[in-house]
């Protein structure tokens, strides 16, 4: 392993750098994808300060800097805001450096004959083409030469934001590391691309709908199961024709290769369609899973708000043999993911397992009901301010709802909340086991923050109700390059009086 060289200032937090040879390796442009060079020789090294020597940095818009990229100077902020609020042993772990980004979304401008794949210029809807990312794994890069070539010999138009025209909006390149067939070792570096090609277009009834088919067709030629190099999984098309930022348009429709997308991650296999949200850095995300598993009783019973998918809940329910688990998100898409991930739990996994369509910011207290951990995953923005307020009064509310189980125990009442019934309807149900009699609320909060800013804030409020403190907190670099970190922060009911006693007499035992 590589050393990486530490900042000038001592570090506070535990660094864990899984920096491997393979991992700093700075791999040549893409060749034509039928030669992918994903060993280049030790020549090409990195400096040992882990420096990211990209050729678009600065120009695009992805990277925010170069250089002690395994732990980024936002580590030293989080660092002393933990023991500004007495935790003094936070962690971070730096993950890998290079290669790491295993989905994208790029935008597609330029002409046919020089198109560009990229992101936008700080700023600007200028796109900056970048066929040699270093952030990306190397078959996203060797996909998107692929498409370049596509493009120029089909003559796609690329879209124009100006005039409102062309054919390729967007792509989005995901990659899947699942292969059996191949030792653990090797499966990563032999990822396969799920590229989605988002059409200017209502539908595939359009009159560029032969150009969506030969684009695919060359792509899967030139890529899929039959090719020489067999590094396309599948393509998918989605058809969107808004004149705003959203990317996406609702219609998605499979092309050529497998219908379904897996990975392995946090010790389950997980089916993620192309709608559906994926963590970028599958390996980070599965180092912060394995973590998190620890922190959650054997037999308990969880609640996971902003689930998504239902991956973190469904890990636990396999890790931790979780006597119920109960996965809440708005995304109706995210589905019919979550039923094919229920599909492949191990056998020993016999617990209570839900999924609801439903908005936690209403209510939120109806769905922590029953549960003995809450796990909350939130967008950048951080917790909706109603589930904030719920879980300040936390205390008050489960005092309450004793009381009223206590004196109405004999009576059954029927639940009229329209949120909650549209929720029940709109949900999958797996198991038997009830947990309907349990009236408890949380005692552990495990908090899952991709925005740093917003964590702060969050952590504060609930600080302040003294009705949660903060036990242990753990950085992730799941974004390499950037001034920004992931979060695991575990939180228990009460104020934590016995460790401040045991602190208080340490101090006077000097």
């Amino acid at each position: 392993m590589p050393p990486c060289l530490l900042s000038a200032r001592p570090p506070s937090p535990v660094i864990t750098c899984r920096v491997s040879l393979g991992a700093v390796r700075n791999p040549p442009p893409p060749a034509p994808p039928s030669s992918l060079p994903l060993d280049p020789p030790a020549a090409n090294l990195p400096s040992l300060t882990c420096a990211l020597q990209c050729p678009h940095f600065q120009s695009c818009s992805g990277c925010t800097h170069e250089f002690n990229l395994h732990r980024p100077i936002i580590v030293d902020e989080a660092t002393d805001f933990f023991k500004s609020i007495g935790l003094l042993d936070f962690t971070f772990d730096s993950c890998r450096l290079y290669g790491w980004r295993c989905r994208a979304k790029l935008a597609v401008r330029g002409t046919s004959t020089s198109p560009l794949i990229g992101l936008y210029q700080e700023g600007t809807h200028n796109v900056v083409d970048i066929p040699h990312c270093k952030a990306h794994h190397p078959r996203i890069n060797a996909a998107v030469e692929l498409l370049r070539q596509g493009i120029k010999e089909l003559n796609v138009e690329p879209y124009d934001e100006d005039d409102r025209t062309g054919d390729l909006r967007y792509v989005q390149m995901a990659v899947t590391t699942y292969n059996t067939s191949l030792p653990a070792s090797e499966r990563y570096r032999n990822g396969k691309v799920q590229i989605t090609l988002v059409w200017n277009s209502r539908n595939e009834k359009s009159p560029s709908s032969d150009k969506l088919e030969s684009l695919a067709k060359f792509l899967w030629r030139n890529g899929g199961s039959r090719s020489r190099e067999h590094y396309i999984h599948s393509v998918w098309a989605n058809f969107q024709t808004s004149t705003n930022n959203v990317i996406f348009g609702n219609r998605w429709r499979h092309r050529l290769g497998e219908t379904d997308f897996w990975e392995n991650v946090g010790g389950i296999d997980i089916s993620l369609a192309p709608s559906s949200f994926g963590q970028a850095n599958t390996r980070a995300f599965d180092i912060l899973l394995r973590k998190l598993q620890k922190y959650v009783p054997y037999g308990a019973s969880v609640t996971d708000l902003y689930a998504g998918a239902g991956v973190i809940g469904l890990s636990l329910a396999a890790a931790r043999k979780c006597r119920s688990v109960k996965c809440v998100e708005i995304n109706k898409e995210s589905q019919l993911s979550f039923e094919k991930t229920v599909s492949r739990l191990p056998k020993s996994v016999d617990g209570n397992i839900s999924w609801h369509n439903a908005d936690n910011s209403i209510e939120p207290l109806s769905w922590l009901v029953g549960s003995d951990v809450l796990v909350v995953d939130p967008p950048r923005k951080g917790l909706d301010s109603s589930l904030v307020h719920a879980l300040q009064s936390i205390g008050s509310a489960e005092r309450k709802a004793k009381s009223l189980s206590e004196s109405s125990s004999s009576m059954v009442k029927e639940e009229k909340r329209p949120w909650i019934l549209r929720a029940k309807e709109a949900s999958v149900q797996i198991g038997s086991k009830s947990n309907s009699e349990n009236q408890s609320l949380p005692q552990t909060l495990i908090y899952i923050s991709c925005g740093w800013e917003s964590f702060k804030e969050d952590c504060k409020s609930l600080l302040s109700s003294k009705a949660w403190h903060l036990e242990k907190a753990h950085g992730f670099n799941f974004f390499p390059g950037t001034q920004s970190i992931e979060v695991l922060a575990v939180f228990k009911r009460g104020q934590g009086l016995k460790k401040k006693k045991l602190a208080k007499k340490k101090k006077n035992a000097f």
